[in-house]
Parts: structure tokens; C-alpha cells; sequence
């Protein structure tokens, strides 16, 4: 099969004929429709995230989409022809999805949702996830609370609005001039962070008492800000960027709590699988009711192309999430 392979460090992947794997027991093989490309990919690809390093010759590719060709021994709740989608592989040694075929821990994924098409798909994975695990497992989000997301127009923080929404929540969220509108067109209050500061927009949605939930998908100062801008006592703060250096102390004197989410622990460990799945079903659910759209970016991009795929992401310039299609060609539309 053909596949995109990291062969060095901050270098340009490489297109090259590699060996068909092979779905071992609990596996099945997926022929690649769609692969999303996030922003880890590229800090993977440059050598930079230790956290979840490939060493080459690697396939990159975190998200998928795509149909299962075969299955392994001991698989039950999958048939071959069946549509697919899931966060699969591409860090801690586990081979990835920018490949006409991957293997894949069946734990992993769930039926693609009907009413999206194969790009749409494969542009939920991390982000929904990472949002699911802030947003549900740790704050436990519920119908009524004030919910404030930073970067609320990026590829976490715009499903993570409309997750918050779908739960009932009041969603507020942050961005810059160019993202409010598409903040509002998801339905969350938008607020310019560079106009207004923490304890303004604070008074101004919640008589200055805290959001009950913040997510932060910015890190830095941003996380720092997010500690001011919770309720107190009851106030929680979530964020998937919580490295660094920071001062507790506003959370404390809050009375609030804090959680961090690591959304590759079950690919890196092997522990906690079959939760990713749950979640990839939720999505489904959710997308098929209606209540979850992913953005797309403008054009889609062949395998040959990934490079181009990884330079927009990588210089900012993407309008939506990128997606590399192995089995189509330049701007296809066959699978948005």
C-alpha cells in the first residue's frame, strides 16, 4: 500500500510503498477514506512532542475515517463493508492513518456517523474527544450552567462548544476579530479576548460570580486567566494545555478545582480503549440528531499533497479542519 512516512525529524514526509498490515485479534483493517491532520502531527513530524514521539520510519495520522476490509479473530461488533471512524494511532509507536490502509484497535472507534460524509468524520476524533473528557468526565457539564471556552473557533474549542450546547448549557467563547462570527453561528456568546479583559466580560455575563465550567484549549496566559474567571466553591477549570508554569493561587482562593485532560493516554498505554470508542459513538449520535458539525477546511488534499495538508495547518491559514483524502484527488468532493 501506499502511505506517508516520517523517515527524519523536520523533514517532509515521504510517499513510499510500504507492506499491507495485517488486523490481529481484536483488530480489523480499514481502508483509509479520510485522515484529519491536527496540530500534534505537526510537532510530531518536527521531533518536538516528546510526549508522543514516533521515531521514524514512521505513518503519521491521529484521525480516521474510512470502511473495514477484513477483521481479526475475536471481533464481533464489526463486518467488513462497515463505515468507521475513530482516533487510531500515529503517536507512541502506533501506525497511523495517512495510509490507504490501517489496523486498528476495534476498541478504538464506532459506526461513522450516516449523516456525515467521510471528511467531516475524520475531522472529530481528537477534538471531540479532548472536548467529551473536559467537558463531561471531569466538569460533568449540566443543562443551565455558564460555560466559557477559550478558543471557541478552533478545531477543539468549536466542538467543544457544540457539545457544551447540546448538554444545555449557556456557552460563552473567546476568540479573536475573525472568529466571532463563527462563534455565533454555533450558537455560544462571542468574546473578543483582545477588547476585552477577564474581569470585564466576567461582571458582564455573570454579575461577576465565575463561569461554573472554563475550558481552556489555548494554555499559558490564558490558563492563568481562566482561574479569575471561574465561580467560586463550585467552579471548575479544564484544560488540555496545562504545562508550564502557573500560580495555583487565584483557583485556590476561589475555593475552585482543576483537571487536566490527556486525550493520548489510552493510544500511549493501552488502558481506557474502549472509552474512546463510547466516545466516538456519542459523537455519532450527537452529529446524526443534528446537534454536531465539524468545519471543513476550504479544499480537501490527496496523499500526494500532504505536505501542502501539513504547511497550512502548520502556517495557520487553514479555514476549517484539513483533511487528506488517501484514495481521492486534489479538492475532491467525493468525500466531504
Amino acid at each position: 500500500m501506499r502511505a506517508a512516512v516520517l523517515t527524519s525529524y523536520d523533514a517532509p514526509l515521504q510517499i513510499c510503498e510500504v507492506p499491507a498490515p495485517t488486523p490481529g485479534p481484536g483488530q480489523v483493517l480499514v481502508r483509509v477514506m479520510a485522515s484529519g491532520v491536527n496540530p500534534l502531527d505537526i510537532k510530531i513530524r518536527r521531533g518536538e512532542a516528546t510526549h508522543a514521539k514516533m521515531a521514524p520510519p514512521a505513518v503519521l495520522g491521529i484521525d480516521m475515517a474510512g470502511v473495514v476490509e477484513s477483521v481479526g479473530e475475536q471481533v464481533y461488533q464489526f463486518h467488513s463493508g462497515d463505515q468507521v471512524f475513530g482516533m487510531v494511532g500515529g503517536v507512541g509507536g502506533v501506525a497511523g492513518s495517512l495510509a490507504e490502509l490501517v489496523a486498528v484497535d476495534v476498541r478504538l472507534i464506532a459506526h461513522k456517523p450516516q449523516s456525515l460524509s467521510m471528511a467531516q468524520a475524520a475531522a472529530l476524533p481528537l477534538g471531540f474527544i479532548t472536548s467529551w473528557e473536559g467537558l463531561v468526565d471531569r466538569a460533568d457539564v449540566t443543562a443551565g450552567q455558564r460555560v466559557l471556552i477559550h478558543g471557541g473557533a478552533g478545531g477543539v474549542g468549536f466542538l467543544a462548544v457544540q457539545l457544551a450546547i447540546a448538554r444545555g448549557a449557556h456557552v460563552f467563547a473567546t476568540g479573536g476579530p475573525s472568529s466571532q462570527d463563527t462563534i455565533r453561528r454555533v450558537g455560544a456568546t462571542a468574546i473578543d479576548y483582545t477588547t476585552r479583559a477577564t474581569d470585564e466580560y466576567v461582571d458582564e455575563y455573570t454579575g461577576g460570580e465565575g463561569f461554573d465550567i472554563v475550558v481552556d484549549n489555548v494554555g499559558g496566559a490564558t490558563l492563568d486567566a481562566s482561574f479569575a474567571a471561574v465561580k467560586a466553591y463550585t467552579g471548575h477549570v479544564v484544560s488540555a494545555l496545562g504545562w508550564g508554569t502557573h500560580s495555583l493561587a487565584p483557583l485556590s482562593f476561589r475555593g475552585a478545582t482543576y483537571s487536566g485532560v490527556f486525550t493520548l493516554m489510552p493510544l500511549l498505554t493501552g488502558r481506557g480503549r474502549e472509552h474512546h470508542g463510547h466516545i466516538m459513538s456519542q459523537a455519532a449520535e450527537l452529529a446524526d440528531s443534528g446537534r454536531l458539525v465539524p468545519r471543513l477546511n476550504s479544499t480537501t488534499f490527496t496523499l500526494d499533497e500532504v505536505n501542502d495538508a501539513h504547511a497550512i495547518v502548520e502556517n495557520g491559514t487553514a479555514t476549517g479542519k484539513v483533511v487528506v483524502v488517501p484514495h481521492g484527488h486534489s479538492g475532491s468532493d467525493e468525500y466531504r
